[in-house]
């Protein structure tokens, strides 16, 4: 049964509106789970990862097939696929956010960046203290953008891992230097944006 032609602008568009929802929060998951099950829960971060990596390409591809959508069937049958994803995504979610005893116990490390960049007097413990180290301690040129940044900080965790390593902790002090380096920038890159542009 075909849709009228406004039905059909009003699913399309609230479809749109529900994947790009759930783009965002994914967004968010993976940032969170970065900061709170990296150093602690490795091995569980990197199933959420994968399955909220796993989403967002899932999200590109409702996005395409959204626009050959002309029919109830049709239509019915992507809402339940998006259905699908939004409950993978609560699940994923959930297994990021269910760590309160463990998060208070740990540095707010946001706050210890700051500090670390001489904003209160406080010295930094890491060694990560410009953003020339931590663009080194990923190994990229300075001036990344957020995504490669964060592609770069994925495959160098993945590679530092334990489990990768056949259960050799040795590589760990080299795993928290990446994972604050990524922090570091992401802090930096998230101050330098509330900046007004500069003009060329």
């Amino acid at each position: 049964m075909a849709f009228d032609r406004g039905k059909l602008v009003r699913y399309r568009a609230g479809m749109r509106r529900r994947i790009e929802a759930l783009r965002t929060k994914t967004e968010d998951s993976l940032d969170l789970a970065i900061d709170t099950m990296m150093q602690d829960r490795v091995d569980s971060f990197f199933k959420v990862e994968e399955g909220l990596v796993e989403i967002d390409r899932t999200l590109g591809l409702i996005e395409e097939e959204l626009q050959e959508i002309w029919d109830l069937s049709g239509a019915l049958r992507l809402d339940s696929r998006l259905e699908f994803i939004e409950d993978l995504f609560e699940e994923l979610d959930s297994e990021v956010r269910q760590r309160p005893r463990r998060r208070r116990r740990r540095i707010n490390m946001a706050d210890f960046f700051k500090a670390a960049g001489g904003g209160d007097g406080l010295r930094s413990r890491g060694e990560i203290n410009s953003p020339s180290d931590a663009f080194q301690a990923l190994g990229l040129d300075s001036g990344c953008s957020m995504a490669a940044i964060t592609a770069a900080f994925r495959q160098r965790a993945k590679r530092l891992h334990p489990d990768v390593r056949k259960g050799d902790r040795s590589s760990e002090p080299e795993l928290r230097r990446i994972i604050e380096a990524y922090q570091y920038l992401r802090e930096h890159l998230s101050l330098m944006q509330t900046e007004p542009p500069r003009e060329s």
